[in-house]
């Protein structure tokens, strides 16, 4: 694996000041599909790349099963086929087990905090042991002591009058995701776990899907609450409820589909029909304008990357972590196959744009590319390229 970056690495945490805000700088794969002790390093914005099989679709789909488990979503709900992500060649122990891990480190206020999670996918589908570190210290660690039963055995550090805290936790959800709901806070110790254990969920939970599909994306849809979906298929009940809300980033995405649209564009609105949906139109100057179902495929996904990057979560159907103030969290936009469909102009667009947005810090992407935008993501200043070729 080989990674290039047009950042400088950020120095050893004796000598870094902390982040003011929870980032996943790494994600670790082992034993999940195509990966065997992967370790990928993110930045603001990263993209990944390789060839066909190369597990870059497979790494965002870790990374989002991260995400799904640190909002509190079953196990079951995050991986309803759950042999599909073992090695077909892994070879089952002696009680018939097999299974994948997955873990990350997330830097903030807290200091580095690594979160290792080992899931058993067959015969039944379970977390058998998860561990959770930082300051050189296990502050949380699972284990399956009884098969029959359906929880894990959990320790947590206490540092207090008894040292640590054991209690059962259920085996088919993220421990750290719990912690808060379980720990008093009334010790250094537990503060410590606390802290920690927030800082992963904060930093994991606030990711969105992007996966734009235009050929959902052209027909008029009803006015709902503006809330921008996974597939961008509302796309123009967004626009119609963002509009008027900030003029300067607004101006920001017609410059940009100006930039990635063929002919001009001078606007973006939303008209109501006679039935009560919206669409979508890019104004082309002076009394004229174009329904956004006219647009190529390719337009269409560079508008719902732009949209996306440049409203960030106040109009994503994300779930953020309410009582963290906003200035706290980074958005992580998922986004697979960032480049499809888009001719070599678009790409270059796109990618010059989301580097400008992910400097601010307020969001991030993590992105797979194919070669061709690989080459051209090498010279864009601020991206860091992970090659997951052999």
């Amino acid at each position: 694996m080989t990674v290039i970056s047009s950042v400088p690495t950020a120095p050893s945490p004796s000598g870094a000041a902390r982040p003011a805000r929870p980032l996943v700088g790494e994600l670790r794969l082992d034993a999940f599909a195509s990966h065997r002790r992967t370790v990928i390093p993110l930045g603001p914005f990263t993209l990944l790349a390789g060839g066909s099989g190369t597990g870059k679709s497979t790494a965002l789909r870790g990374y989002e099963a991260l995400a799904r488990l640190a909002a509190g979503d079953p196990l079951e709900d995050v991986f309803p086929e759950p042999g599909a992500w073992v090695p077909e060649r892994a070879e089952a122990d002696a009680q018939g087990r097999r299974g994948f891990r997955l873990g990350c480190t997330v830097e903030g206020p807290a200091g580095p905090v690594r979160l290792d999670l080992a899931v058993q996918a067959e015969p039944a589908l379970r977390i058998v042991g998860e561990r959770l570190t930082g300051g050189g210290e296990t502050l949380l660690a699972t284990a399956l002591r009884d098969p029959r039963r359906s929880h894990v055995q959990a320790a947590w550090h206490t540092a207090g009058a008894v040292p640590v805290t054991r209690a059962p936790l259920p085996d088919d959800r993220l421990g750290t995701a719990l912690l808060p709901l379980r720990v008093a806070g009334t010790t250094a110790g537990q503060l410590r776990v606390l802290a920690a254990a927030e800082q992963v969920v904060v930093a994991l939970r606030s990711a969105f899907v992007c996966d734009p599909r235009p050929w959902r994306m052209r027909a008029a849809v009803p006015v709902g609450e503006g809330r921008l979906t996974s597939s961008c298929d509302n796309l123009a009940d967004v626009l119609h409820r963002t509009r008027g809300i900030c003029a300067q980033r607004h101006a920001r995405l017609v410059a940009a589909a100006d930039t990635g649209c063929a002919g001009p564009v001078t606007g973006l609105t939303a008209e109501r029909l006679r039935d009560g949906t919206v669409r979508a139109l890019a104004g082309r100057g002076p009394g004229r304008s174009t329904p956004l179902g006219r647009l190529g495929d390719g337009e269409l996904r560079y508008l719902a990357h732009a949209l996306v990057l440049l409203t960030g979560p106040q109009v994503l159907g994300v779930d953020p972590a309410v009582e963290v103030p906003d200035a706290m969290q980074a958005l992580t936009v998922l986004a697979d196959g960032l480049d499809r469909d888009l001719d070599a102009r678009q790409t270059r667009a796109l990618l010059a744009l989301a580097a400008s947005v992910c400097a601010d810090g307020h969001v991030r992407l993590l992105g797979t590319v194919g070669e061709a935008a690989a080459a051209t993501a090498r010279g864009t200043a601020g991206t860091t390229v992970v090659d997951l070729g052999p």
